[in-house]
């Protein structure tokens, strides 16, 4: 009898927070009208100490520094409604979030595949994803769960009728790239034991070490933000591309001190105290905070005084948004089947024998995560992600379930058909980093195959393509093309009628568009980095555009052109990240030659290294003493190069000056013969150039000196 009494309590106690559930999640909707809600939910553990997740190696946490939160917003209009939700941690798996996801629909209604939740990245939370060395918290997981659902839930049950708005300003003083370039010379091992580290993480700490940057920054700081018909402030989404600054657990990081002085902000400001401030993590996979370029080797910021500046940035973009009435909602989602990198027979029976040693399965050092790595990955096979995109008037987001480069953001935002579209990392899963193709080949902790960073080759430019089309669906719209703008220089230059005109402004290989209208295309060949910042502020592009360039890790472009003849002109753009004495020659940058060797005939550009005057130009006829400039190319600067061959005379100008750096006559013309160009390189690939060039356009005559004056760069930057 005691029994049927507690189970017709836990029935009438179940009925009730059935009933109280109901209520709570069925407001009052607008048809036709966008709807918005929003609340905060603490997922601060209640159980230490707890694992935390972020580094290699297995660590725990005994105490708690800051709370740590699920922040969500649910919008609607009427007919369907989405969920955003951010939450404080390192990263989320899908299994969890599927299932948060099916409890947060059961009691608000919102479809599964309407939701989405990111995280933020810190690496001072409990871990929920299995990786490296750390596995996830068997108490934290259920319990973070649970709080997830319950945001959603909270957010959709305070929607009220609501209008729209955004913006976005640059805020680069809070963003910077932290992968850089090896010296072809410095090249260090990876876990495995073997020499690939082209590229890492910090390895500029060493400026001597590095030739440069290996991929764009994107310092676009964008907020969506709502509040109410009568103007009360709701809530706002921020976006930044920064990959955390560093606390200790268990700590929300810089993301939880955003969102709360977000708030406090609009609390004083406009005296809403329900107001809910997120930020979300841009594509932060290569970024960092601390620009090596001009780092003086001190760190004399504090999470505080970081937050507080990208605060100062933040709050008046947040007081400059317009808000106006959004009638149209949209969100559509893709699954992408994706297979690992899974090890080969060698590497996995090198695996096997270092797992086997391995006390209570818990790696000791990073040799035995990543043997562990290559065994769970071999298990593992293969997975499936998920895409969104989402559509709220005319401002769109897009998502990927990865640690992304900021290159990749790029990509989407710069083709989506929205007005402006923010790009979410880490959502709906945690797939680890995805880099561009061109990136594996230069090696690093982000392409070492595990876990956090084992998804197959072709990843990225799949889940680039795959945000697209979805972009393209819930707007209704296409993609556009990137395109360059023609500033007053690029324009004087196609005023010249090139034969070819390379502006390397792409994201991705093979191809190398010429310009011009003859469509002289190159191709990239090698260790090739795209859509890097070039020289600024030299009217290449439109004000306030940034010039985009490639920067060169050993690779070159390739090009074959039958109409150059014995007279004619090269332009170049050149930025050197060797030292001028590191190696004989500093690196080439224009060869006219057969491919795979050098010929008697060849012409071949550089600058000199240790073998001749370091930093010096050099230009060279097949095997005959190189022509030698007068003036010293610095390194970390951009420099311009023209090139005028006239017959048998060639002369060399640097930087505009009128008086040429070399100014000689050849015994004889060049060879018509030779049809193969290389830029950025030597024909038999020896010394090929170590940094950025840009802007390389091919003349068909020997320019005049009034001719070249309109475009040439009479300082260097």
């Amino acid at each position: 009898m005691q029994k049927c009494t507690a189970c017709g309590s836990r029935l009438l106690l179940s009925l009730c927070g059935f009933l109280i559930t109901q209520l709570l999640v069925s407001p009052q909707e607008a048809i036709g009208a966008i709807n918005a809600g929003a609340a905060i939910v603490d997922i601060t553990p209640t159980q230490l100490p707890v694992l935390v997740n972020g580094g290699m190696l297995s660590r725990d946490a005994n105490q708690i520094k800051t709370t740590i939160n699920a922040r969500a917003i649910a919008v609607s209009d009427g007919k369907e409604s989405i969920a955003i939700v951010v939450v404080d941690s390192c990263m989320l798996p899908r299994i969890l979030l599927d299932d948060a996801k099916q409890r947060a629909s059961a009691r608000t209604g919102i479809k599964p595949e309407n939701i989405l939740v990111s995280a933020t990245h810190t690496h001072s939370a409990p871990s929920s994803f299995g990786a490296l060395g750390t596995e996830p918290d068997p108490n934290y997981v259920p319990f973070v769960r649970e709080r997830i659902a319950d945001a959603i839930t909270q957010a959709y049950s305070r929607l009220q009728p609501a209008k729209v708005g955004w913006g976005s300003t640059d805020a680069e003083s809070f963003t910077a790239l932290r992968r850089w370039v090896r010296r072809p010379d410095r090249v260090e091992d990876d876990p495995f034991g073997n020499p690939t580290v082209r590229a890492n993480m910090h390895a500029a700490k060493d400026l001597d070490s590095v030739t440069g940057p290996s991929g764009p920054e994107d310092p676009e700081l964008s907020i969506l933000a709502f509040e109410s018909i009568d103007g009360k402030p709701i809530a706002a989404l921020a976006n930044f591309s920064m990959h955390y600054f560093s606390d200790q657990p268990i700590s929300a990081d810089y993301f939880g001190l955003f969102c709360d002085g977000l708030q406090q902000h609009v609390t004083k400001n406009h005296q809403e105290t329900n107001f809910v401030g997120i930020m979300s993590h841009g594509c932060s996979g290569d970024i960092w905070r601390r620009d090596y370029m001009t780092w003086n080797g001190e760190d004399n910021s504090t999470i505080e005084s970081y937050t507080q500046g990208l605060l100062a940035v933040a709050t008046k973009l947040y007081d400059s948004i317009e808000f106006e009435t959004a009638k149209d909602l949209k969100m559509a989602q893709a699954e992408l089947p994706m297979d690992y990198r899974t090890p080969d027979l060698q590497r996995l029976e090198w695996s096997q024998a270092i797992v086997e040693k391995i006390e209570n399965n818990t790696p000791k050092d990073t040799r035995e995560v990543y043997a562990r790595e290559q065994l769970l990955l071999n298990e593992l096979k293969d997975t499936e992600i998920l895409v969104q995109a989402i559509r709220i008037g005319r401002f769109a987001i897009a998502t990927t379930p990865n640690e992304t480069y900021a290159l990749t953001g790029l990509k989407i935002k710069h083709q989506s058909p929205a007005q402006h579209t923010m790009v979410i990392e880490l959502a709906n899963g945690a797939d680890g980093y995805i880099p561009p193709p061109e990136q594996h080949r230069l090696g690093g902790y982000n392409t070492w195959a595990a876990r956090s960073a084992g998804l197959e080759v072709t990843a990225e430019p799949r889940i680039v393509s795959t945000n697209l089309g979805l972009l393209e669906k819930v707007c209704d719209a296409p993609r556009r093309p990137y395109r360059e703008s023609f500033g007053t220089t690029a324009s004087a230059i196609l005023k010249q009628r090139p034969l070819a005109y390379w502006r390397f402004s792409e994201s991705e290989a093979p191809v190398a568009i010429d310009v011009s209208p003859h469509q002289h295309h190159g191709t990239y060949e090698g260790d090739v980095c795209f859509f890097l910042e070039g020289p600024q502020n030299k009217g290449f592009t439109q004000p306030h555009q940034i010039n985009r360039c490639i920067h060169l890790a050993g690779g070159r472009v390739r090009t074959a052109i039958n109409t150059l003849g014995d007279s004619y002109s090269i332009l170049l753009n050149v930025w050197n990240g060797m030292p001028n004495d590191a190696r004989g020659t500093s690196g080439w940058l224009f060869s006219r030659d057969h491919a795979h060797a050098t010929s008697d005939f060849g012409e071949h550009l550089g600058v000199g290294g240790s073998d001749t005057d370091p930093g010096h130009l050099v230009f060279q006829i097949g095997n005959d003493e190189p022509l030698v400039g007068t003036s010293t190319l610095n390194r970390w600067r951009w420099h311009q190069i023209l090139v005028v061959r006239e017959s048998n005379r060639i002369r060399i100008y640097l930087d505009g000056q009128s008086n040429p750096e070399i100014d000689a006559t050849m015994d004889s013309p060049p060879a018509k013969s030779v049809t193969s160009y290389f830029i950025g390189g030597r024909s038999d690939s020896q010394d090929n150039w170590q940094g950025s060039i840009d802007e390389v356009a091919f003349f068909d005559r020997a320019l005049e000196s009034n001719e070249w004056q309109t475009f040439s760069d009479k300082t260097s930057n």
